[in-house]
């Protein structure tokens, strides 16, 4: 059995459970807006910021520091421009 791909490690119980629910509806953001009671764009934007994170994961980011920063603006812990900043500081510091 291969081990558990990173991607899926690093997403939370809420995010697991809405794949799961993703794939239950057959891919249907409709039917997925109707069990969460919300609108589709609102799914839409749901299911946008699980690819980012995703995507976060699977690139080839070899700074555990921005990733963070960009995992904390994907979870809106942190707005978008400060996290921006933040990545820009960080690697004129490293340079």
């Amino acid at each position: 059995m291969q081990a558990i791909p990173e991607w899926i490690m690093a997403l939370d119980e809420e995010d697991l459970k809405f794949i799961k629910n993703f794939i239950l509806a057959s891919g249907s953001l409709k039917e997925i807006a109707t069990l969460y009671g919300v609108t589709y764009p609102t799914v839409r934007l749901r299911l946008d910021r699980l690819i980012q994170k995703i995507n976060i994961t699977e690139s080839a980011e070899n700074e555990p520091f921005v990733t963070l920063v960009k995992r904390l603006a994907l979870d809106d812990k942190l707005d978008y421009d400060t996290a921006k900043l933040i990545i820009t500081e960080y690697r004129k510091e490293k340079s």
